[in-house]
């Protein structure tokens, strides 16, 4: 390899971090352009010279065919919404109120709110490894290719100590300037134009060819980090930013720490919201976190967001606009929804001619009637909603809840002190059929990886799925003769519903979309009754003795399995081959750890899963927080502050080998 080779690519780089990441070019075009050229032709006749980090690497030779799926490492979650001074002073003052303190002793740091694309960028040794969106928090998909189009992106990083591993989780965006241009080429071409720059950053995302994402003047800007293995201590949230930007990573503009008073945040706000206009980028709010790592992992996490972290949101965009009339979705688990039709309107940038009305309860809250003039509001684009009635229509007619299921005829029930109104036609009913069929293959119950949607639908719509027993009785033929599928895929489906059947009575459990049944619970059911005969037989005042199975949840089971339909698919299922240890009364596993609460960190050497499945079938319960509670953690490599609050509070600590010696020999 040749000094000048190695040369250039540290040139280019340079010029390429000062461009896009610093924003001050120091060389005209001209002359970036020429001394590419230079690498690519050194390149040509040094194919073996070609280094990962090199310029030319950044757009890839060949379009991909398919998106692979990535499991993250570490959950990727969502933020909790605040859309007032005092839902935000609130979120921060029962905060502070669980760590014992003052809001106004808690150091906040503000950052905008990219309007973007969440995306995940692995690194291993300094070297850009592999990026994946989102998706559910758990499994998003593998966009490497189009990542690294984007010039802002390292493709190595600027330092000469790397972490073995480092995930940088930020926002892809796409600038106002470039979002105009996009639209502008489309429009002269005759194209589809974007409604914003989110989807346009997301839709170029989504593309096969990484040359058109390379056209497009993506940028990414870094929000905190995932999984790290490295020399770092970090402390605080505001540190591990400083750390990314000395990385090569593009600081975030407008970023504050404050003290978490009233008045800090109302000031806080009033500057992003004077500065939001000027900014290069959209932006839909505030983010806030505190600042401090150990307070942050003391609050830990609630569902699928932070207790240390809220989302700002600016204000709702709002129109005005006629509701026509309100039709009635039926869900996976038979909730019929109502859906409000308007006169079309354009909201938020999108135009809006359907909106939730959530339930029933809430359309008597707004007094709302068909004919009546009502706003429309989209904040942060979510999914439109009528916030109140305008005016009073002339000729009002109410909105009345349908006593039979629009779609399979059952009696339509409410339970009595919830919202929601449910078909009774269970199993049966066809509204329900496509979701439960979507739910029952999906990667967290059957784990059936080769029946995506869109062959659901299909299938579906043809008459050839109906219920989840369907399943088990497809042909290859019915899936051959589709478009875009063939022999080889057809017994790709195939052989993944085969491998499938060898299941958990858990997992069926939670398979079986039995309303408020999630996975946890449906493994507590599991471990208590140890076979699926005794579930499917036992009584309201049984259940009630599962752990963590309250009235709501034993009565839902109860009615699922007094149903004749759902007990025949069921045993049609099983019928088919589906099994799973200690079913029809085999001996019960020993259950050790009952009444303990475990908690994993580190690296270990397997997937945490492994260790998380072991644990609860021992009886364990799993958790992602250390607190006074907690039994034991099993610690692995760099395990950093779960280990560190495990054993100032005292907790007993294991590590991989003394596990095994105690629970795998």
């Amino acid at each position: 390899m040749s000094p000048r080779y190695q040369q250039l690519i540290t040139t280019l780089n340079q010029w390429n971090y000062e461009y896009y990441v610093l924003d001050n070019p120091t060389v005209a075009d001209a002359r970036y352009d020429q001394a590419f050229q230079e690498l690519l032709a050194i390149e040509a006749g040094h194919p073996d010279w070609v280094t990962p980090d090199s310029p030319s690497q950044r757009v890839g030779a060949q379009p991909i065919d398919e998106f692979r799926k990535i499991e993250h490492r570490v959950k990727m979650l969502s933020l909790a919404n605040a859309f007032s001074l005092e839902e935000t002073y609130q979120f921060f003052e029962k905060a502070a109120k669980e760590l014992d303190k003052a809001a106004d002793e808690l150091a906040v740091f503000a950052e905008p709110k990219l309007d973007g694309l969440a995306i995940t960028i692995h690194y291993d040794h300094g070297l850009f490894s592999y990026a994946a969106t989102r998706g559910d928090g758990q499994i998003g998909e593998d966009v490497s290719h189009n990542i690294k189009t984007i010039r802002s992106v390292p493709l190595k990083l600027t330092t000469d100590a790397p972490p073995a591993k480092l995930e940088v989780r930020g926002e892809v965006f796409m600038p106002k300037t470039a979002f105009a241009k996009l639209n502008r080429l489309a429009e002269e071409n005759n194209g589809k134009t974007f409604v914003n720059p989110r989807n346009a950053a997301a839709g170029t995302i989504r593309q096969m060819d990484p040359k058109i994402a390379a056209g497009r003047d993506l940028r990414f800007i870094p929000y905190g980090i995932g999984e790290y293995q490295g020399g770092h201590d970090f402390t605080a949230h505001s540190e591990i930013l400083a750390y990314l930007a000395g990385l090569g990573f593009r600081k975030n503009a407008h970023c504050y720490r404050f003290l978490g008073s009233l008045a800090e945040f109302t000031q806080n706000y009033a500057l992003m919201e004077q500065a939001r206009e000027g900014l290069p980028m959209e932006i839909d709010g505030i983010v806030y976190k505190i600042d401090s790592l150990a307070l942050q992992n003391a609050l830990g996490f609630i569902a699928r967001s932070p207790k240390w972290a809220v989302a700002r949101k600016f204000p709702a965009q709002q129109m005005v606009t006629q509701l026509l009339d309100v039709d009635f979705q039926v869900g996976r688990t038979g909730v019929l929804t109502p859906v409000a039709r308007l006169e079309p309107v354009f909201v938020g940038g999108v135009t809006v001619s359907n909106a939730t009305l959530h339930n029933m309860d809430e359309i008597e809250r707004l007094g709302l009637c068909i004919g009546d003039s009502v706003e429309i509001q989209r904040a942060g684009d979510v999914i439109p909603k009528i916030s109140r009635v305008v005016a009073e229509g002339g000729e009002r007619k109410p909105v009345i809840m349908l006593p039979n299921c629009p779609v399979c005829g059952a009696a339509v029930e409410r339970t009595p002190g919830q919202a929601a109104f449910r078909c009774s036609g269970g199993l049966s009913c066809p509204a329900q059929g496509a979701e439960r069929i979507r739910h029952y293959a999906s990667r967290k119950c059957m784990n059936i990886v080769n029946l995506g949607t869109k062959l659901i639908e299909v299938l579906y719509s043809k008459g050839v799925l109906r219920t989840i027993a369907d399943i088990y009785t497809l042909k290859a033929s019915d899936i051959a003769d589709l478009d875009g599928q063939g022999e080889k895929s057809a017994q790709n489906v195939l052989d993944s519903i085969n491998v499938s059947k060898a299941t958990r009575l858990g997992t069926f459990i939670a398979a079986l979309g039995i309303h408020e049944i999630g996975e946890e619970s449906a493994k507590a059911v599991a471990r208590h009754f140890k076979n699926y005969p005794a579930i499917a037989n036992a009584t309201f005042e049984e259940l009630l003795q599962v752990p963590d199975i309250g009235p709501v949840m034993a009565k839902n089971i109860v009615d699922f399995f007094a149903d004749a339909k759902n007990i025949a698919i069921v045993q049609a299922i099983i019928d088919a081959g589906v099994t799973w240890p200690d079913e029809d009364g085999a001996p019960p596993q020993a259950q050790p750890l009952a009444g303990q609460t475990w908690v994993i960190t580190g690296t270990l050497s397997m997937p945490r899963d492994h260790f998380k499945t072991l644990l609860e079938s021992l009886g364990a319960k799993v958790s992602g927080s250390v607190s006074k509670k907690t039994t034991c953690v099993l610690a692995g490599a760099d395990a950093g502050s779960k280990l560190d609050k495990a054993e100032a509070l005292g907790v007993k600590v294991l590590d991989e080998a003394q596990f095994k010696l105690q629970f795998e020999s």
